[in-house]
């Protein structure tokens, strides 16, 4: 059955916004969280009237971010059935002019708040042994890529926070997921100044997501083509794979 409860965080653009509105089309209702107010009203003009409960929080406030999803809780009669860890950023933080407010902001958004979400809302569900909880990871959490330094440390932070997660959860009933995009055709990916191979339509992505998730997979990644290419560098000895990737330039 599909969920009843979802929350979702950074739901006011690209994958966050694609999937609450998926799941408030299929019924449930979507507390969407993001700190732009004025987008996620115009999500929830889009959405079936009163599906889409608009949470207007910076999610790197983790008291605030644990408070929300403790109200969505108990709107939601003691646990929510779904909520996705989605929120996160990406800009480039390469080696040779590394800025360090950057880095902190990388890793508040993409690691504390992504983890803290997940930690927050895990106790009410184990406790009605029932539940799904999601994180975003990213196909670069598997190398570390030129330029990316912070984005790739965070999306691998994510990858090994959910696998252990998966481990302490066998033989429960709650379920965790993790999920590995490519590139999507978002607000964030529009301001990347390099080719991106594979490039999905965000409907595209948003179904593979939904599918993964109601099939309570362990893991998502997409697409296909750009997942055997991130498994095969992550098969590659450091001594190939650093020198290759030292003559890729990502502009920064």
């Amino acid at each position: 059955m599909p969920p009843r409860s979802v929350f979702i965080t950074g739901a006011s653009s690209g994958l966050g916004r694609g999937l609450a509105l998926h799941y408030a089309k299929e019924g449930a209702t979507v507390h969407a969280a993001a700190r732009r107010g004025a987008e996620i009203e115009v999500l929830a003009r889009e959405a079936p009237p009163g599906h889409i409960v608009p949470v207007v929080l910076d999610v790197t406030d983790s008291e605030r971010l644990v408070k929300a999803i403790r109200d969505a809780e108990a709107a939601s009669g003691g646990a929510l059935d779904l909520v996705i860890a989605n929120a996160g950023t990406s800009v480039p933080t390469n080696a040779r002019k590394m800025d360090w407010t950057k880095v902190r902001r990388i890793l508040d958004l993409n690691v504390t708040s992504a983890c803290v979400t997940i930690a927050a809302a895990l106790p009410a569900m184990v406790g009605r042994n029932a539940g799904q909880v999601v994180a975003i990871s990213s196909l670069a959490a598997f190398r570390g890529m030129p330029g990316n330094a912070s984005y790739c440390a965070s999306k691998a932070a994510v990858h090994i926070f959910m696998e252990s997660v998966r481990v302490d959860l066998r033989g429960t009933g709650v379920t965790a997921t993790t999920i590995y995009p490519g590139f999507v055709k978002t607000e964030l990916t529009a301001k990347n100044k390099f080719r991106m191979p594979f490039l999905m339509e965000l409907p595209d992505a948003v179904d593979v997501m939904a599918r993964g998730i109601a099939r309570k997979k362990p893991t998502i990644a997409y697409p296909l083509p750009m997942a055997a290419a991130a498994r095969a560098l992550s098969s590659l000895p450091r001594s190939i794979y650093e020198p290759l990737a030292g003559r890729s330039r990502i502009p920064s």
